[in-house]
């Protein structure tokens, strides 16, 4: 774990509402703003595991999200009925807080 900086700004991946411990997803973005910059990804539960990825992979994966290209994993979940307002929170939510660059082939 020692390329991972130790001074990130960890932000919670949850909605504002959200109460208890989690486990919930932290998201941390390092130094840069291309899509080579990185993007670390770690589970309150286990701080010491961290996922890393870039920030191109990062926004391609939200735009996924964001459009449904994941809803099929989440198909007959229990408690997953109220999908509609997850893809309302979606569609206004800046899950990173900053501005999401480079993702169409022309940069934009």
């Amino acid at each position: 774990m020692s390329d991972i900086p130790p001074d990130l700004t960890w932000e919670r991946a949850a909605p504002p509402d959200a109460t208890g411990p989690g486990p919930w997803i932290e998201l941390a973005f390092g130094e840069g703003d291309d899509g080579e910059a990185p993007v670390y990804i770690r589970e309150t539960s286990d701080p010491e595991n961290v996922v890393t990825t870039n920030r191109r992979k990062w926004d391609a994966f939200v735009l996924g999200v964001q459009a449904g290209e994941f809803d099929h994993f989440v198909e007959g979940v229990e408690g997953v009925e109220g999908m509609k307002g997850l893809e309302d929170a979606a569609d206004t939510a800046d899950t990173t807080g900053q501005e999401t660059k480079g993702i169409g082939p022309d940069g934009a």
